[in-house]
């Protein structure tokens, strides 16, 4: 079958490098706003529709935001989820999910929804210690549990239209590996390779779109990479910069492409928009509407 041809396009400066390590991006329809964490400084960051920026601490490590069903949203912390209200305040206490019993600290790092409303995140060690990570669900009861075990850097996670596939990133594999998700237990079986990352970059955060396209963050590459159903590449956003880390639809109607980047590692000197958000307006195809924390 012949390959179709893969359309590029060039991301756009939104907002001023309002963040030293910017992932997670979530929109927030009801402030017509884009949230954003700036994880190892424990913030989020608030953008409105002129990139105007407004920071609030909230924990040591913001990890990964998402809306709750009730109002307000569910943080990953360090070591655990933390409920909060619209305005960014603790709406409740902090759920712990692991504790550090070895030599080899780790912390969240990135996660999701599924459709029936439990919360995900995975961990990493601080140095990066192959395998130290894994990858915990708080249901919406406040108990947690863990789903996956061996994991290097568990990144990002998204589940198609019906339900029945979750793909998942654990960036050092260099490939999105796609699971059957078992909706009844909130479990993933049967790992396979969806993609893999041949060219520069490894695997960051993700975002599925309303055609259930794969939108994939490339840490080190200067790029997002949308990949259709059949792992057939169709889209390349390229940066100004290297570390891209993840992505979300945002806008009234979710059609715009926002790209979060990073500092890490960035000599001061060098990439001044490091840090910054991008945006592709009018991206071609609408995201899918996240889903929201049932606890």
């Amino acid at each position: 079958m012949e390959s179709q041809r893969v359309e590029t396009v060039r991301a756009e400066q939104f907002s001023r490098p309002c963040t030293s390590h910017g992932e997670g991006p979530l929109w927030d329809p009801a402030g017509d706003r884009l949230l954003v964490v700036d994880m190892i400084r424990g913030d989020i960051v608030a953008l409105d529709t002129a990139a105007q920026d407004t920071r609030t601490h909230v924990a040591d490590v913001a990890a990964c935001l998402r809306p709750r069903q009730a109002g307000g949203f569910v943080l990953a912390t360090e070591r655990g989820f933390q409920p909060l209200d619209d305005q960014l305040s603790p709406a409740g206490p902090e759920h712990p999910a692991f504790t550090d019993t070895g030599s080899t600290p780790t912390r969240m790092n990135d996660g999701g929804c599924d459709p029936q409303g439990r919360f995900y995140c995975g961990s990493m060690a601080y140095d990066e210690t192959a395998g130290a990570g894994s990858l915990y669900r708080l249901d919406p009861d406040g108990s947690i549990a863990t789903v996956l075990t061996d994991v290097t850097i568990s990144n990002g996670l998204q589940w198609s239209a019906d339900g029945s596939l979750a793909y998942y990133n654990d960036t050092p594999t260099r490939q999105v590996t796609v699971f059957d998700f078992d909706a009844d237990h909130g479990t993933f079986v049967n790992p396979r390779r969806f993609v893999g990352i041949d060219g520069p970059g490894a695997p960051d955060g993700m975002a599925i779109d309303s055609e259930d396209g794969i939108w994939v963050a490339l840490w080190g590459g200067s790029a997002v990479h949308r990949y259709a159903p059949d792992g057939e590449l169709t889209t390349v956003v390229e940066l100004p910069v290297t570390n891209v880390s993840c992505c979300t639809f945002g806008g009234p109607d979710l059609g715009t492409l926002y790209i979060t980047t990073s500092r890490q590692g960035v000599p001061d000197d060098e990439q001044p928009s490091a840090g910054a958000v991008f945006a592709v307006p009018d991206i071609g195809v609408r995201g899918a509407i996240p889903y929201s924390f049932a606890g």
